[in-house]
């Protein structure tokens, strides 16, 4: 049996499409789908999770990309939908598997992925550029058409990916933004056209599905950009996604407007902004960009800083500045931060922690609680219901979202009369098979969190995990001790080291006692194995330490036996 009550799925039938979510469905992030029919495989998306304050030393979390280890020959190809890292991040683990999967997407989003393939190092990757209106032929088995949508990123595409056992598609990150700042609309003709064509399986964007309504557009937040500028006197530090290449571009009109020069701060945002501006996503007036080391030129009230950050990111530019650790840049009274993005849930903690950090030093932090200053790139229940009827879709699957998003979208779609039973509700590795057309839910596989810790890619596990949390919130003891079996005798020791906890030395000499009688008891008793004696000293101090405490520390004996 597989987790939640799902069992295994069957073998996949001739001409059955079998589509599974690798991530993505009860996150936000990490999103991936696979799709495989006739011995075939298509993916759309791999992307990344940046990980919790539950998860100490993990860098990053993947999809589920072991399920795809004995499966890799059969990849045809991989469609990106868009350039931000909860779709991109985790392609340079893919291609380490097998760096020869054809890769498509967009322009820039090709550009930024490349950027992150060389840091890499990674060698004979194929990448595809498409465009809105481009089809492509994949393998046998797959037509893909790909549809220009409105996001908080240029460049971005739903895909339609055409089978023999059906027609899914997948929108990728949208909304419906009908004044977008590069003119670049959803394509709401290509979404009705393919409705009027047939669609089995729609796979529609959750992130916003609790939210009534319609998104605001981008340039109704200029006003708010602008009153910032305005009343900042002294320093002014702008933090957002270092791919939000729209949010950007307000910031650089704005700075022109207002003569101030601009620094970019990090290293994701100064690559991301170097790659958008030569491919001409980005326009920079002259004269207007300097170097983080050209700062000290100029006085606060001439420079505004673009800095990575805006999810309180630990080792992030802005993060170091709160915490006074930034080599080059501090903040101080009369100083001003604009946080320009929103709160991916789960950030929430960081990104106060950062607010905190910042105002306690006396900025002024100008946020999205606070000032019209952000707008999501999700589309809103009354864009997903619109999409819904334009689409009129035979199947829905909500994917991109936490659990209660999930269900959400799910609601809107049976409001606008999708059937029941052609709703489908899964989380992370939910194996659908879309047969002539109608699909089931037959079953899950393993799409678990892969830890990437430094260099370690998959070494970190649940366990280590949990060891680690009680490591931070229960503190370590270690007890060594050398012993002479053959006379049943304690003769060196116990040695008791421990950290976490703020007792003096003298606090132990009580259970070193009652250490070294447990041991020559034991002893006594016949236990002349290390590993045993060691069992004997952790119930032993363990035991102490509960009642005397109220903790579970992590115990590490060592039984010396001479």
């Amino acid at each position: 049996m597989a987790k939640n009550g799902l069992k295994n799925p069957p073998a996949l039938k001739p001409d059955v499409l079998r589509v599974i979510p690798l991530g993505g469905l009860g996150d936000v992030g990490r999103n991936m789908s696979c799709y495989e029919i006739n011995g075939e495989m298509l993916l759309i998306d791999c992307g990344v999770l940046f990980p919790e304050d539950d998860q100490p030393g993990v860098d990053l979390l993947l999809p589920g990309l072991d399920y795809l280890d004995d499966k890799l020959d059969m990849i045809q190809a991989l469609a990106l939908t868009h350039g931000h890292e909860d779709h991109i991040g985790a392609v340079p683990y893919l291609l380490k598997r097998r760096p020869d999967i054809p890769v498509y997407g967009s322009r820039l989003t090709l550009a930024l992925l490349e950027a992150k393939l060389k840091e890499h190092r990674i060698k004979g990757y194929q990448l595809h550029v498409v465009r809105e209106g481009d089809n492509a032929e994949i393998g046998e088995q797959f037509d893909l058409e790909f549809l220009a949508v409105n996001h908080s990123i240029p460049d971005a595409l739903a895909v339609c990916v055409r089978t023999d056992a059906g027609t899914v598609l997948n929108t990728g990150d949208f909304k419906m933004d009908q004044l977008p700042l590069d003119h670049r609309i959803t394509d709401l003709r290509g979404f009705g056209r393919l409705g009027e064509e047939g669609v089995d399986l729609f796979m529609v964007d959750s992130t916003n599905a609790e939210v009534p309504g319609f998104i605001k557009s981008e340039t109704e937040i200029e006003p708010a950009i602008e009153r910032v500028f305005e009343k900042a006197q002294k320093k002014l530090i702008v933090a957002c996604f270092s791919s939000h290449v729209h949010r950007v571009q307000q910031v650089l009109n704005m700075a022109v407007k207002h003569h101030r020069k601009v620094c970019f701060v990090g290293r994701s945002m100064i690559r991301n902004m170097s790659v958008a501006r030569d491919l001409g996503y980005l326009h920079v007036p002259g004269n207007t960009l300097i170097e983080l080391r050209e700062l000290d030129k100029y006085s606060d009230s001439q420079v505004v800083i673009v800095s990575t950050g805006s999810q309180g990111e630990p080792l992030s530019a802005l993060a170091r500045i709160a915490n006074r650790e930034h080599r080059d840049i501090s903040v101080g009274e009369g100083d001003t931060v604009l946080l320009a993005s929103s709160l991916i849930p789960g950030n929430e903690n960081a990104v106060y922690r950062v607010i905190n950090g910042l105002t306690r030093l006396g900025a002024v932090v100008v946020h999205k609680g606070n000032a019209l200053v952000h707008v999501s790139g999700h589309a809103a229940a009354g864009e997903l219901l619109f999409a819904y009827n334009i689409v009129r879709p035979r199947a829905v699957m909500p994917i991109h979202g936490e659990i209660r998003h999930l269900i959400a979208n799910a609601a809107l779609a049976r409001s606008t009369g999708v059937a029941e039973e052609n709703v489908i509700v899964t989380e992370d590795g939910g194996v659908v098979d879309l047969d002539d057309g109608v699909p089931h839910l037959v079953g899950k596989v393993d799409a678990s969190y892969i830890f990437v810790d430094g260099a370690g890619v998959g070494e970190v596990t649940e366990d280590s995990l949990t060891d680690r949390k009680r490591l931070g919130e229960e503190g370590f003891i270690s007890v060594v001790a050398g012993v002479n079996t053959r006379e049943s005798s304690v003769i060196s020791g116990p040695a008791i080291q421990a950290r976490g906890f703020a007792e003096g030395e003298e606090s132990y000499d009580k259970i070193r006692k009652q250490i070294v009688s447990e041991l020559e008891k034991a002893m006594n008793d016949g236990v002349d194995d290390p590993h045993r004696l060691q069992q004997v000293v952790r119930r032993t101090i363990g035991r102490w330490v509960s009642k005397t405490y109220r903790r579970r520390p992590m115990i590490v004996p060592v039984v010396i036996a001479v």
